[in-house]
């Protein structure tokens, strides 16, 4: 893996940045979005249908090892030739890092000092260094985080320094144990809400040998609009600037322009998932001359507002429109309203493959549209355009 800082923003910590891994045929700019996969693959998008998504941004894929631990065994994986042969996406690149939000959850009652313990679908694991390494090396990942004892917002001070302390020493032994592949390792950065507990973990990862950092610990309890901004600005204050960091649990619009203002280079998180799984599309306007909107277009009788719509709701039942104009994805070219709002009403699942495909062709345009602002030095005012305008339609749907 090779990470190259582009450009900075005007007297902030945002930055673009190019991501080149040894099997993509193009470099990855960032900020980037990691998409959601289970065991490997997108949870609704088939892998010949990740061809219509926008390329090279969606050549990046995030996994849990925590998903493999049952079925095929590591030996067989690795026989195979890892993860890529596996799922055979030979030209895409794989983040690994040990927290899935959307099925495998950290458990921090019944984390030890001998390994961390999650809930996932096959029932509560407590997974040891050793265990996660030597899945990792069956999978053989582009990049893969240190296992980490993540805690949530609310956890004594006691126990955010036993969280540093268990994660710095999981590092070590995962760095000793990956000695021989000599692969890519993200140090986990943890500390809950501690401010003071998150600098020494940063400063003690840095010390470290490894490629690039993982930041975890938020989307467990806590609020970006609370501590959240202090706790990402203090920990990136305390990396050095050539390394590429990736973090975990940021994932609605607000929060992935906090993650950039602090600068973050890479978000997994479930967003795109929990949208489509509810049966709604994105809809928030990308360009600057979009962002102004009449009462009646930001407000329907579904109670959706503009920046999102519920397509379940029964006034998309004969709407013959796509679900945004001048949309390029794959579903808005081929599919409408009315169609999409009756295959969820029917059950169908083709329902949830269409909406991912549009959710995550939109969401990855937004990153390039975060990317060109930082590129022109405008990120500060697309952050205050963006975020003003949705807290503005929002309040104003509310009222209505």
């Amino acid at each position: 893996m090779k990470f190259a800082v582009k450009a900075w923003s005007n007297g902030g910590r945002a930055r673009t940045g190019v991501l080149q891994l040894s099997n993509c045929p193009l470099p990855i700019e960032t900020p980037s979005l990691l998409l959601t996969t289970r065991k490997g693959l997108p949870v609704f998008i088939a892998p010949d249908l990740l061809l219509s998504l926008p390329s090279p941004d969606s050549h990046l894929l995030h996994v849990s090892p925590m998903h493999f631990f049952e079925g095929a065994s590591r030996k067989t994986i690795s026989n195979i030739g890892g993860l890529h042969e596996l799922v055979g996406l030979q030209n895409y690149g794989f983040s690994a890092s040990p927290r899935d939000s959307m099925v495998c959850l950290p458990v921090a009652e019944t984390t030890n000092k001998f390994g961390a313990a999650f809930e996932t679908p096959c029932g509560r694991l407590s997974i040891k260094p050793s265990e996660y390494v030597e899945m990792v090396s069956s999978l053989k990942p582009n990049v893969w985080a240190s296992l980490a004892d993540e805690v949530p917002a609310y956890a004594s001070e006691s126990r955010n320094k036993t969280t540093v302390d268990r994660t710095i020493r999981w590092l070590d032994e995962c760095i000793s144990l990956d000695q021989a592949r000599g692969t890519s390792v993200l140090g986990a950065i943890v500390g809950g809400s501690n401010v003071d507990e998150r600098i020494r973990c940063a400063q003690e990862v840095a010390k470290r040998n490894v490629s690039g950092f993982w930041i975890g610990g938020f989307g467990l309890g806590d609020s970006m609009d609370e501590q959240g901004p202090a706790l990402l600005n203090a920990v990136v204050d305390n990396l050095p600037k050539e390394k590429p960091r990736q973090i975990c649990g940021l994932g609605l619009p607000e929060e992935i322009l906090q993650g950039v203002a602090s600068g973050i280079d890479l978000f997994d998180s479930t967003y795109i998932y929990q949208l489509t799984l509810g049966g709604f599309a994105l809809t928030f306007p990308l360009e600057r001359s979009e962002r102004q909107f009449s009462d009646s277009y930001m407000i329907d009788s579904s109670g959706s507002d503009y920046t999102k719509i519920n397509l379940r709701a029964t006034i998309y039942r004969k709407d013959a429109s796509p679900i945004v104009d001048g949309c390029d994805c794959y579903t808005c070219k081929n599919h409408t309203r009315a169609y999409i709002n009756h295959l969820i009403n029917v059950h169908e699942m083709l329902a949830q493959i269409l909406l991912e495909i549009h959710n995550t062709h939109y969401y990855l345009r937004f990153f390039q549209k975060i990317r060109d602002a930082i590129r022109e030095g405008e990120f500060d005012l697309f952050c205050q355009e963006f975020i003003h305008g949705r807290r503005d339609h929002i309040a104003m749907a509310a009222m209505c």
